[in-house]
């Protein structure tokens, strides 16, 4: 296999990059897209730097349209965004769901107590994978898969292998992305569990910015 021609610049050098191992995930196709990163992150400025494939748009305040169309207008890749499921439910997580298909959103991400009603409704009205998240083996995975639900988003911190596990062992084939911790060894196990993308949550700027002011003091 001939060698990737490499292009970088001068000036957006210093960027968020994912961990190399996540390149063994067998990734998700979504309209001809193969994922295997996904950045977990609201920072425009962070989705602009990264090197990672899509954005998990997820943030723990009422879903606004607002918000969603600027991270969609200013992203470069695929943006799958949160359109509630806990207190923002039903009628109003159907709308937002529509309005983000409609601005350009790849998918939209429901949270934990979404009931299954809702996701077979959202699949008679939207075109775009819906993803439901889970956070323990007790949640329902059965009835998420006869409700049609696309994609697993498993985020159970150390339990999150014998989560994927458990999912796998009801169907190997649904897709699944998994939070995949601080260190290779964790996201090593995800991929090993049965996880076709893994989800990174970036420093933040203020982090970022520690790194950059003490290279300046320094110099």
């Amino acid at each position: 296999m001939s060698k990737i021609p490499v292009f970088n610049s001068r000036l957006r050098n210093n960027i968020v990059t994912v961990p190399p191992i996540i390149e063994q995930c067998s990734g998700i196709r979504v309209f001809g897209q193969l994922l295997k990163s996904f950045l977990f992150s609201t920072d425009v400025a962070i989705i602009r730097n990264t090197n990672a494939n899509a954005i998990i748009a997820v943030y723990p305040f009422t879903p606004q349209p607002l918000i969603s169309h600027a991270l969609i207008l200013a992203a470069d890749k695929p943006i799958f965004c949160g359109v509630g499921g806990g207190l923002t439910s039903g009628d109003r997580s159907i709308d937002l769901s529509m309005d983000a298909e409609f601005q350009g959103a790849l998918g939209v991400v429901l949270n934990k107590p979404t009931p299954n009603d809702l996701i077979r409704r959202l699949k008679e009205r939207i075109d775009i994978p819906v993803v439901i998240t889970v956070v323990s083996e007790k949640d329902d995975i059965e009835g998420r898969i006869l409700a049609g639900v696309d994609i697993f988003n498993v985020s159970g911190a150390e339990k999150t292998p014998d989560i994927i596990r458990h999912i796998r062992n009801i169907d190997s084939s649904v897709a699944i992305i998994a939070t995949g911790g601080k260190t290779d060894e964790h996201i090593k196990m995800a991929i090993d569990a049965g996880a076709n993308a893994i989800s990174i949550t970036p420093p933040s700027t203020g982090e970022l910015f520690k790194a950059i002011m003490k290279k300046y003091r320094e110099e």
